[in-house]
Parts: structure tokens; sequence; C-alpha cells
């Protein structure tokens, strides 16, 4: 979906100049759309479901790609998204009116590749072609750091090419790539089809690294501020029951996720940190170390002014 069929089928012409979020009538609740995309890293957004709010409603717009789910946040489509966190920094610095004001979780990504002996190492990926969700993505800093600290060039020793996150799993069993470094579930996928296998998790590249935040725009949280407070309030609640019951968290992912309960429960046991959603609140040390590594891998010029970006305030309160 684009972003002009995305305004089409959501009726949403010229919403970036309002205000997005509305009430309900009688002025009960405040509906705010979130958008996501159907990976592990996204699944705060079963709060949807288990949630009983009192003051705002969750509508969950699912998309398929980062680019996507980018524009829609940047015309005013939808009012929060959880998004990469290079992204969310590049749009901030572009002058995109967003803040963040909650993590989406910690670790949950892991390079997988085809299921051979040919690669058992990091230092065999030397020739490969290894593909991530975005230039603006994680998964691209991540990989280019565990590169780079195996004495391996990214630009120069391997191709890395960019592909959307579902259609990595087909990409590595037609052989189109040999590896990839993506959210899961999709090196679980990979791993229970038998056509690839994890190389590394991410939480071995860079340990509790963030990855996915929650960007509200700036409108939504002035006009809103309560609705806000009681949306962070149950995403962290959530949290605590994914951490606690991540059986029964896994079970009731189906419908906001579209993904196998028993491929969700695997990233959330094995092993138990392979994606954690403890100590959520945005801190300006994640988001610095984020900024200074994609300054070092070309990926900004610039740095965001943080201090005007995080919101913390929210998730304060709420923990």
């Amino acid at each position: 979906m684009n972003r002009r069929e995305f305004i089409k089928t959501t009726g949403l012409a010229l919403a970036a100049a309002a205000v997005p979020g509305f009430a309900f009538a009688g002025g009960a609740k405040v509906n705010i759309k979130v958008g996501y995309l159907p990976i592990t890293d996204h699944l705060l957004m079963i709060a949807s479901e288990r949630e009983q709010f009192k003051s705002v409603g969750i509508q969950p717009v699912k998309f398929s790609s980062w680019p996507e789910i980018s524009e829609a946040l940047k015309v005013g489509a939808i009012d929060a998204a959880f998004l990469l966190t290079p992204i969310g920094l590049t749009l901030r610095q572009k002058g995109v009116p967003v803040k963040v004001v909650l993590l989406g979780h910690r670790n949950g990504s892991a390079i997988t590749v085809k299921n051979s002996s040919e690669i058992n190492r990091i230092e065999d990926l030397k020739g490969k072609t290894i593909a991530v969700p975005s230039p603006f993505s994680t998964h691209n800093l991540l990989l280019r750091k565990v590169l780079t600290e195996r004495h391996l060039d990214p630009n120069k020793d391997l191709k890395i090419i960019d592909m959307a996150p579902p259609e990595m799993v087909n990409a590595l069993a037609t052989g189109r790539i040999e590896g990839y470094i993506v959210a899961e579930p999709f090196g679980a996928q990979a791993e229970a089809q038998k056509v690839g296998k994890v190389l590394m998790l991410s939480k071995d590249i860079w340990h509790d690294h963030i990855c996915c935040v929650l960007n509200v725009r700036e409108s939504v949280i002035a006009k809103y501020p309560e609705a806000v407070q009681e949306m962070v309030a149950g995403f962290l609640r959530t949290a605590s029951f994914i951490e606690t019951s991540p059986v029964l968290a896994a079970k009731g992912s189906t419908k906001v996720l579209g993904q196998r309960p028993e491929i969700v429960e695997r990233v959330l046991t094995s092993p138990r940190d392979r994606l954690s959603f403890q100590n959520l609140v945005p801190n300006k040390k994640d988001f610095a170390a984020t900024q200074d590594y994609m300054i070092k891998f070309g990926v900004a010029k610039q740095k965001t002014d943080l201090a005007g970006y995080l919101d913390d305030r929210f998730a304060r309160k709420a923990v």
C-alpha cells in the first residue's frame, strides 16, 4: 500500500493538517490510530485486545513495510507508530512533529543464514548477499557493527540489500540471498521451516539494545495527554504480562500479529532474553548510542535534538 492508497482507503486525505485523534460521541474516549508491523517487536499491540481502557481507544493499523508506516505517520494518517529508532530520529530531524513516549522492546532480532555448512560464523558472510529491512534500521546498524568488529568492511566485503521483512524467508529458501538480519519472528520461521539457522542473536551483538519505539504526533500529545498517559500505562501492563506469561501472550497474539503462536512462543522463550519487554522508559543514553552508530556508518550526517524528541513523562508516571 502506497501513501495515496492508504489515505484513500482510510478516508484521511489531507489529514496531516488536522489533529488525528478524535473523541467518541459524548466525549467518553479518544481514538488513537497506532501503526505497527506484524512482528514480535510490536507484540505490545495486543494491549488493544486485552486492556480495558477508560479514556482511550487504541485502533491498530497494520502495515507491511517501514516506508509505508513512516509515510503514514509523517502525513498524519495515523496518530502514532512503533518505528525503528533510526527512522524515528530521521523523521524528527526532518521536522516531522513526533515524540517518543515509550520503547517497544529490547533485543528481538537475529542474523539468519541459509541452513548449510557454508556459513558458521560472522567471518563467513564475506562475499555473501545479506538483506536488511531498511538502511534506516537498527538491523543495518547491528550488522555493520558486528562486521566491523570482526574486521570486515560492510561496504566492500559483502553485499547489503534492502528487503521487506515478509519476503526474507522465501528469499533465503530460494537462494536469492544468503542471509538477513531482521526482527523476529522471521529468524524463528526460517528455523521452523528448516531453510535457515540463526547465526547470532542481536542481544549478543549489542546487549539490551533498543530497536522499535513508540512515536506519537505532538498534536495528539498536546490535546489528549490523559489519553496518551492511559495508552502508555496499558502498554506497560501488557509488557509485564508478556514477561510473566509468554505462552499466554503468544496464544493471544494471533489476531494482531497473524503469526503462528508456537513461533511467537519460541521467540519469547528460546532463550528467554531473545526478546525483552523490560526497562521500556526512554532514556537519552540509548538514543545517543544509536545516533553515534548512525553517524559512524553513514546513515545520518546530523544528530537530532534528543531533549526535544524524547518525552519520558508518561512512561515514568506509569512505572
